[in-house]
């Protein structure tokens, strides 16, 4: 019988640029890669991939793009393993719960916020850039129906850059789901919760940071202290100037909820739904708020696997 630790070996593999860095301790930022394979038409897709990686190694750090293929959790992808996730059809969609499944089945997906923050912490891997996080759906009094994400972060000693959680949840009851779970949320030059693709939800937050540095220091601190292996949440506003006009995304939201409602979609079919409808309704400026907002939190956790690489 196999050790754990063979198991380990033959299911997670880091590229050779990816180990290289651990090993040296230098720095690394995760990406997650449904933003490639279900996010983005192609051959855009394939463009914003190679993008953020850039953005990465500008900021001083090793990209690395996690995704399975074949049943096995590559820790960074060669350019052809980027190319196979941006252009294969039928992609599966990869949650945590998914894993066990799509490695024993030798299947491949992209993996999600959920999945990405396992194989990275993994991985060995502290600092981690999305979008949006998933999180308490509206109407969860009667749905009960919440992203893994949460569940997964207040597990997971990862620190995750992005721009709120998406607009279509429900913030307040996310906000309190994070804060009971013990999820350290911080705002990243702002007191108030981004909107994903507005630069503010209108939720307050308890506190703020300035540099990649303090967000450093707040991980030193979270290791100090010990206590429950929860993740640090940067939140990072998608700039004023390159959000969705608030008036715009509220009326289409409002249109998107009731043709949700009509159409009775729900369980994981709500949330593509609902960003499908909001990427038609705003004429595709949803998506470009959405990319504005990663592109920005790739390079702000760039600089801050950077200051964590070079004082830990």
């Amino acid at each position: 019988m196999r050790t754990t630790q063979q198991s380990i070996g033959t299911l997670l593999r880091p590229s050779q640029e990816v180990s290289a860095a651990l090993a040296q301790s230098a720095p690394v930022v995760a990406l997650e890669s449904t933003i490639i394979s279900h996010g983005l038409p192609q051959p855009r897709n394939l463009e914003v991939a190679l993008e953020l990686e850039e953005i990465v190694r500008e900021a001083g750090a090793v990209p690395a793009t996690i995704a399975v293929l074949d049943g096995v959790a590559r820790i960074g992808l060669e350019a052809g393993e980027l190319k196979r996730i941006s252009t294969e059809p039928g992609l599966r969609k990869l949650g945590f719960r998914d894993l066990p499944a799509a490695t024993a089945l030798r299947a491949s997906g992209a993996t999600t916020v959920s999945a990405t923050s396992f194989l990275a912490a993994r991985a060995g891997i502290r600092v981690f850039a999305t979008g949006g996080l998933g999180g308490v759906h509206r109407g969860w009094a009667d749905s009960q129906d919440e992203s893994a994400d949460l569940d997964m972060l207040s597990r997971t000693r990862v620190t995750v850059v992005c721009a709120g959680v998406k607009s279509i949840l429900d913030v307040p009851a996310t906000l309190q789901r994070l804060e009971t779970r013990g999820v350290t949320v911080v705002g990243f030059r702002t007191d108030e919760f981004p909107g994903f693709y507005l630069h503010s939800s209108g939720e307050r937050l308890d506190w703020r940071i300035e540099t990649p540095g303090e967000a450093a220091e707040v991980m030193r601190a979270q290791d100090a202290l010990g206590g429950p292996e929860t993740a640090l949440i940067v939140a990072n506003p998608v700039p004023l100037a390159e959000q969705l006009d608030p008036a715009l995304h509220d009326r289409v939201l409002s249109e998107a909820l009731a043709a949700a409602e009509r159409r009775k979609v729900t369980g994981q079919a709500i949330t593509p739904f609902l960003l499908d409808y909001l990427v038609r309704g705003t004429g595709g400026a949803s998506l470009e708020a959405n990319l504005a907002a990663v592109r920005g939190n790739t390079h702000i956790a760039g600089q801050i696997a950077t200051s964590w690489s070079e004082e830990s």
